[in-house]
């Protein structure tokens, strides 16, 4: 592990203080836990977006319980390889965008790269596959999980919703004639 993170350049932790060897190995360590329980990963430019359209990301994506961070390259990398996802190109500025539910993580990204010109998609990582900006947009447009519960339980539910009508409206028919 030395080895890896000896060519590392300084990080500091949100206090501006400089993080050892064994701080970043731990973050390492957290960040691939978290790439591997999640199931869709996004990695995006976010050069020239400000700190306010940052932290609008951020709150958008919490109710959905995906996370937000900006990694430095080379330690997103080495928590991806422990995490068994290779093949996501990093280069210059990159924001990372994870969560459990491939599709809440697409659809929070592509929502938010519509308002802000800024911040555009490069790749992604979901289902176990690598995925390019495009694939990232056409799976955000797919219903979620509950909108397609939704849709069978409307669709099971339409013939017992006409044969109520169709009971009512004969009811009434009776009610009529007498």
């Amino acid at each position: 592990m030395r080895e890896i993170l000896s060519p590392l350049l300084e990080i500091t932790s949100w206090k501006g203080e400089k993080l050892t060897r064994t701080e970043k190995a731990q973050f390492i360590d957290e960040l691939t836990a978290e790439f591997k329980a999640s199931d869709g990963l996004i990695v995006c430019d976010y050069k020239g977006l400000n700190t306010k359209a940052i932290e609008n990301l951020r709150n958008s994506s919490r109710p959905e319980a995906i996370k937000v961070k900006v990694i430095k390259n080379t330690l997103a990398s080495i928590a991806m390889k422990k995490a068994g996802i290779e093949g996501l190109e990093l280069k210059d500025t990159n924001i990372f965008v994870w969560g459990e539910d491939q599709l809440a993580v697409t659809k929070v990204v592509a929502t938010f790269a519509k308002t802000n010109p800024n911040f555009v998609i490069k790749s992604g990582f979901a289902g176990g596959i690598i995925v390019d900006a495009a694939k990232v947009d056409a799976l955000s447009k797919m219903p979620s999980r509950n909108e397609l519960i939704g849709m069978l339980l409307s669709t099971w539910m339409a013939p017992i919703t006409n044969f109520t009508i169709g009971l009512d409206a004969l009811r009434a028919k009776k009610q009529e004639s007498a």
